[in-house]
């Protein structure tokens, strides 16, 4: 809804009495925040659903760098530092997961999750980075528990979870 006010030529007057950051902020903080708000439910969503989210994304983009409808999105993602919804919603559901196996998160959604405990030591350690692509590469809802695991395990704070799943999101989208 923002967008569209926004992004139509008699209302993005606006646009030349703000700065490029102040621009980003708003957008962010009215927009991109009601993208993220909930998108972990959204995480296997028809593709034509998730195409209107992107859009939306897309359309935030172009109004926070003042590019045009016609120029190509990827490199102005790349330089925003925002991955596609897909990414977002992954990253969400993994961040909840996450939260459930270290303890933090609020015992409705523990409820939902039962993690497995091996009978004895499992002999492969994995580190976070690689444990995080085993649960991103083929088929996340395969994987993402037992991967979220061994994250939960090494990763001594949340922090260093966010970053690790933050990286791999970003490289996964863009490399």
């Amino acid at each position: 809804m923002y967008v569209l006010l926004l992004s139509n030529k008699k209302n993005r007057t606006i646009l030349k009495y703000i700065n490029d950051e102040t621009c980003k902020t708003l957008v962010e903080a009215l927009i991109i925040f009601r993208l993220d708000y909930g998108n972990a439910l959204l995480y296997n969503i028809p593709l034509s659903l998730r195409n209107h989210l992107q859009r939306v994304q897309n359309c935030a983009a172009r109004l926070v760098t003042r590019t045009r409808k016609r120029e190509h999105i990827t490199p102005v993602w790349f330089q925003l530092h925002w991955v596609p919804i897909r990414f977002r919603s992954l990253y969400n559901t993994l961040f909840h997961t996450f939260n459930v196996l270290s303890g933090t998160a609020p015992l409705y959604l523990s409820d939902l999750i039962a993690t497995y405990i091996p009978v004895r030591m499992i002999r492969s350690e994995l580190s976070a980075q690689k444990a995080i692509q085993q649960c991103t590469e083929r088929n996340p809802s395969k994987h993402q528990l037992q991967a979220v695991e061994q994250v939960a395990k090494l990763a001594a704070t949340k922090e260093v979870f966010c970053e690790v799943l933050k990286t791999h999101l970003f490289k996964l989208a863009y490399l």
